[in-house]
């Protein structure tokens, strides 16, 4: 798919989203981005969408609640004029220790990781078809892609993120007759968090078979590679250095 002329309507657009929101544009997409608390971030993305030459829209949504995630796909489309790619990368990472979860903490993870995922799709695919087809690109994360959950603490994380792998595949085969490819991103050690200590952020380039970090823009490139690609569907692609093989 050549991105000109293109919308893309991308969820979680902050830090490594916004790096992947200025990507699209300056591929010649116009972009609207979804935010649930963090407007000044938002308008920073819509910033670096709108310094590429291209139109930017941004929507406050719960991602939580089913009507609003259709009402943020509607919403995109009338304010851009069409819906051509859905990149959904809002995510709910919180650790917490077994004994102190509760169904609340599991439900919230889900209903942002998975829910909204299928929420998201199922509305978004209606407008694709009317232009012929379309790219749904989901977040999935390197571990559950690898098959393993490595880190205690991050259950409903990590089962979230391991039944998108499940999404792409079924969405995959649902949605290839109208040409609507799906596939999804599982970033490794991409962009630490802003507490990460200089040890820490070490022990995690020691333990990577590259010797570094990624940075935001080699998701960047995934997501616009699933965009061009014309004959992959239903892939889950691990973006992690090698981390898997370490």
């Amino acid at each position: 798919m050549d991105l000109k002329g293109k919308v893309a309507l991308i969820t979680g657009a902050k830090r490594i989203g916004s790096v992947v929101a200025a990507e699209l544009a300056a591929h010649g997409a116009d972009v609207a981005i979804a935010y649930a608390r963090s407007r000044a971030e938002a308008e920073r993305t819509a910033e670096g969408v709108t310094a590429a030459g291209r139109r930017a829209a941004i929507f406050q949504t719960d991602l939580t609640d089913a009507g609003s995630c259709r009402k943020l796909v509607e919403d995109a489309a009338a304010a851009l004029g069409r819906l051509d790619v859905l990149v959904h990368m809002a995510s709910v990472y919180v650790s917490k220790p077994f004994d102190e979860l509760t169904p609340a903490d599991f439900d919230g993870t889900l209903a942002v990781e998975l829910r909204a995922a299928f929420l998201l799709a199922h509305a978004a695919a209606p407008h694709m078809r009317r232009q012929g087809g379309g790219r749904i690109i989901l977040f999935s994360d390197w571990l559950p892609r690898s098959g393993r959950p490595r880190y205690k603490g991050l259950l409903p994380y990590y089962v979230g993120k391991g039944s998108i792998i499940a999404l792409t595949e079924a969405l995959a085969l649902e949605l290839a007759a109208d040409n609507i490819l799906v596939n999804a991103v599982a970033p490794g050690p991409i962009l630490a968090p802003p507490a990460t200590t200089a040890a820490e952020h070490k022990a995690v380039a020691d333990a990577t078979p590259l010797g570094r970090w990624g940075g935001e823009l080699e998701i960047a490139k995934a997501v616009l590679a699933f965009v061009e690609l014309d004959f992959v569907t239903g892939e889950t692609f691990r973006v992690d250095g090698g981390r898997h093989v370490k």
